[in-house]
C-alpha cells in the first residue's frame, strides 16, 4: 500500500505537506518523489539536493523523464538513489520525530524532522531552510529523545547541487565531517546542547546522520 499525500511535488510544499502526513501516515507508505527542476503545480525551480532531501524521507520514487537528464543530473539522480538504499532500512522501521523551530518566529523559517532507530542506536536527521532565515546564523537545533548515555558519530550526508548556503566556513561538526574525521557526542550533549546548523539559502536542506 502507498498514500499519495498531494498531486503538488514541489519540494517547499511537501515539506508542510509531509510534516502534517507524516503524524498520521509512516514513511514507508508516504508517496513521495523527485519531481523535474520546474514544478508543474507552482513553476517553482529547485535543486536536485532539496527535492531529494525531501522526497527521501518517503516512498522515494521519481516523477521525472530519465530521458532528458544530462550526464550530471543522472548521476545525481543514482547518488540519491544510492542514498535512499542505505537508509531504507533505519527510515521505514524507526520512529519519526519532529523538531521544535517555532523559535525562528511564528512561521518557522525552517522545517526540522527525522527517523530515530527504535533502539536509538542510529538517526537521520534533515534541517530544511524554507523562508529566508531571521538571522545570518540559525539558532542551534537541538536533538531530544536519543540514548543519553550512547555516544553518535555525527556525519554529514552530502547531497548534489554544491555549497547549501553562503557562508564561507562551515560549523566544526560539518567541516570535520566533510574532512573524514566526523566528531562524536553524546546523547545528551544532543539534546542539551545540539548542533549548530550551517547558513542556508532558501529551499536548500542539510542531513545529519547519526551513528
Amino acid at each position: 500500500m502507498r498514500v499519495w499525500t498531494s498531486d503538488c511535488n514541489d519540494a517547499l510544499e511537501r515539506q508542510t505537506i509531509q510534516r502534517g502526513v507524516s503524524m498520521l501516515v509512516p514513511p514507508e507508505v508516504m508517496g513521495a518523489h523527485i519531481g523535474p527542476t520546474r514544478s508543474h503545480t507552482t513553476g517553482r525551480t529547485q535543486s536536485l539536493g532539496f527535492r531529494a532531501a525531501t522526497a527521501l524521507f518517503g516512498h522515494l520514487g521519481i516523477e521525472w523523464n530519465l530521458l532528458d537528464l544530462d550526464d550530471r543530473e543522472r548521476s545525481g539522480v543514482a547518488e540519491i538513489v544510492a542514498l535512499h538504499k542505505r537508509f531504507r532500512a533505519l527510515l521505514h522501521s524507526g520512529d519519526v520525530v519532529r523538531f521544535d523551530t517555532a523559535a525562528n518566529g511564528p512561521t518557522p523559517d525552517a522545517i526540522a524532522h527525522g527517523v530515530y532507530a527504535a533502539d536509538r542506536s542510529e538517526a537521520l536527521v534533515s534541517c530544511a531552510q524554507v523562508a529566508t532565515g531571521m538571522s545570518l546564523v540559525p539558532p542551534t537545533l537541538r536533538l531530544p529523545g536519543l540514548d543519553p548515555e550512547r555516544m553518535y558519530t555525527v556525519e554529514w550526508v552530502q547531497l548534489p547541487g554544491g555549497a547549501p548556503g553562503p557562508a564561507r566556513s562551515l560549523p566544526v561538526w560539518m567541516s570535520r565531517s566533510a574532512a573524514g574525521d566526523p566528531i562524536r557526542l553524546s546523547g545528551r550533549d544532543l539534546a542539551v546542547v545540539g548542533l549548530q546548523p550551517p547558513t542556508l539559502w532558501p529551499e536548500k536542506a542539510v542531513l545529519i546522520h547519526l551513528s
